[in-house]
């Protein structure tokens, strides 16, 4: 019996999962049980530790796990009791002092009998399941346990105000109400002081808005979490006391202005989230101070200036994300001293200049995002020798000269897309066996592309190479390239003759080959084909039928002639079939009728048809526009088409 539970049990490094009850002997003593603690003088069960047991089934009211009254722990974490409730049994445990029932299947009401449990100091309840306090059953949990150091109730239906009691608990370590359906204005009138309360979680209640709240310089906090909650304002001074904390997390609020000068003081800080708010003004040089930190995400706001030469000192930084902003200026020297870099994104903002090119023991990066700004000159020779690159996109710059070679092949997506980049594609792209997609459409690249250069890149999905001047030629031992490819782009370049090069055969969704040369088809093979964008070519002859599960199909102005067979009509999920502007003739088939469901767009402009349009067309088609001008029909047309 395996899940996520118990991937989560054997991969976080405190425990793993095994079926403790297999091991369980009748008439054997019961606390040498696996799981099993019992009190040394009375020899009563008073522990019950069945974490991560492979443990399935409801647990009903009657169970015979409600006969030890003298419990006084119990640990059912990460089981599957799936359809079990915490019912009023649980409530017969009145020597309980820790109940984790996290992340096991409970579901529905939680019994108000829980609150009964007055000496508890861990409750966990904490679920994936939709689970719910009866009425009044989370006050009343809040006013009878009072010596509660650890309440975690995630996930938990609570669909209250904050209680306003829970901040004079002196006596609380860890709270975590996070996607608890919290309303209504977090108390922000005084300071808190909860002394030794080291987690604070208010993650994911949309509705549960406020101020940052102040906290008393005597304070143990260590992380603090208010991610997607409607809190805004400024953040005040007094963050500054928040001098133990280690992650801050307010991602995805309404918080604004500027990043106070005093989070310097914040020298345990390993993580900090300002993520997707609306915070402004430019980054505080005494963020420098943070020398701890691993993660700094300030993406999707709305900071400006020069990114501050700060980075001197952070070299514990694994995670730089500055992206979303309106930042400008150059990239500062200093992020040259991140060795321990994994992630760098300055993507989306107005950076300009080179990209530095001084940098150096970049080892362990592995994704690299500066699209969308303005730098020019070439690419630096150091991106080009990162030997753990994953993703590496540059796109959307004004970056000139040629690309280098791919000293390692650990790269799995590229898009150096929209940029001024000249001369061919180097060769050690085609020796990036992971790679899974390749952008670099909209440059100036050139020269002969041979088909077969693809052979080793079986693991291809994504590949467009639009817009560049490419003179694509195919291989005679192309079909079985790229087995994986879905989406494929050699829109405007320089390919003529007859397309051959069969790939993704049962994988390709979408092509566009379109303002090209190309004057035919071998073949149209592809059994999962949605889009198939041909126009603006050279195809002569008759239509090239599409394959079945064709949606867009255009194949306008080209120099395609004869009549329309009846076999294109087996595309039933066409949307959008567009012929214009070729030689077509003849009379349309009757059955185009038949696209009722899906077709909307029908072009059929200068063309050669004759004859009357078929009254096939079913009223309460989808058809929204109808171009039939430019041909020789006659009669009138259907009904069920202009109504």
């Amino acid at each position: 019996m395996h899940d996520s539970r118990f991937w989560y049990c054997d991969n976080n490094g405190a425990t793993t999962s095994y079926p403790k009850t297999e091991h369980w002997k009748e008439g054997s003593d019961c606390c040498s049980w696996d799981g099993v603690s019992c009190d040394l003088v009375t020899g009563l069960v008073i522990e019950l530790n069945l974490s991560c047991s492979w443990l399935s089934g409801t647990i009903h009211s009657n169970s015979t796990l409600f006969r030890f009254p003298h419990l006084q722990r119990l640990n059912l974490a990460f089981n599957d009791f799936y359809g079990s409730s915490v019912s009023a049994g649980f409530g017969r445990f009145s020597s309980l002092t820790h109940l984790n029932l996290f992340d096991s299947g409970f579901s529905g009401l939680i019994s108000p009998e829980i609150s009964h449990l007055s000496n508890l100091v861990s409750l966990d309840l904490s679920t994936s399941y939709v689970e719910e306090f009866a009425p009044h059953g989370f006050d009343s949990l809040v006013k009878n346990l009072t010596k509660l150091q650890k309440l975690h109730l995630q996930g938990i239906s609570i669909s209250s105000v904050f209680p306003n009691s829970l901040l004079n608990r002196s006596s609380l370590i860890s709270l975590d109400l996070s996607e608890c359906g919290l309303y209504g204005r977090f108390p922000d009138y005084h300071d808190i002081h909860l002394p030794k309360l080291q987690l604070l979680d208010l993650w994911g209640n949309s509705n549960l808005s406020g101020n940052f709240p102040r906290f008393s310089e005597n304070n143990s906090l260590v992380d603090f979490f208010l991610t997607s909650t409607n809190f805004s304002g400024e953040l005040p001074a007094s963050i500054g006391n928040l001098k133990s904390l280690q992650t801050l997390d307010l991602s995805f609020c309404q918080f604004s202005g500027s990043i106070p000068s005093s989070i310097s003081n914040l020298k345990s800080l390993q993580i900090l989230d300002l993520s997707n708010c609306q915070f402004s003004g430019s980054i505080p040089a005494s963020l420098k101070n943070l020398t701890q930190i691993s993660s700094l995400s300030l993406n999707g706001n709305h900071f400006s200036g020069k990114i501050p030469n700060v980075f001197y000192n952070l070299r514990n930084l694994i995670s730089l994300d500055l992206s979303g902003n309106n930042f400008s200026g150059q990239i500062p020297p200093s992020i040259g001293n991140l060795t321990n870099l994994h992630v760098l994104d300055f993507s989306d903002n107005q950076l300009e200049g080179s990209i530095p090119s001084s940098v150096y023991g970049f080892s362990s990066l592995f994704f690299v995002f500066l699209r969308y700004n303005l730098f020019n000159g070439t690419i630096p020779s150091w991106l080009y020798a990162l030997p753990s690159l994953v993703e590496l996109d540059l796109s959307h710059n004004k970056l000139t000269d040629h690309i280098g070679e791919f000293q390692f092949d650990s790269l799995e997506k590229i898009d150096l897309s929209m940029n001024e980049l000249h001369g061919s594609i180097p060769t050690s792209i085609f020796e990036l066996v992971n790679l899974s997609s390749l952008k670099l459409f909209s440059n100036n690249l050139s020269g002969v592309l041979e088909t077969s250069k693809f052979e080793k890149l079986i693991n291809l999905a994504y590949l467009d190479l639009s817009n560049n001047m490419l003179l694509v030629t195919m291989s005679v031992h192309s079909n079985s390239m790229l087995p994986h490819i879905s989406s494929l782009d050699l829109s405007h370049n320089n390919i003529s003759g007859i397309f051959s090069w069969n790939v993704g055969k049962y994988t390709l969704f979408y092509m566009n080959l379109s303002y090209n040369s190309i004057s035919g088809f071998e073949m149209l093979p592809w059994s999962s084909m949605n889009t198939l964008d041909l126009h603006s070519n050279l195809l002569q002859g008759p239509l090239p039928t599409p394959p079945d599960s064709t949606f867009f199909f255009s194949v306008s102005h080209n120099k395609l002639s004869g009549e329309i067979s009846p076999l294109i009509c087996k595309a039933s999920s066409m949307g959008i079939l567009d012929l214009s502007h070729n030689n077509f003739g003849g009379m349309l088939p009757h059955c185009l009728g038949n696209f009722v469901e899906y077709l909307s767009v029908l072009n059929l402009r200068r063309n050669q048809f004759h004859g009357t349009i078929p009254q096939t067309f079913l009223k309460g088609n989808s058809i929204r526009t109808l171009d039939f001008n430019g041909n020789q029909f006659e009669g009138l047309v259907p009904r069920s088409l202009i109504i």
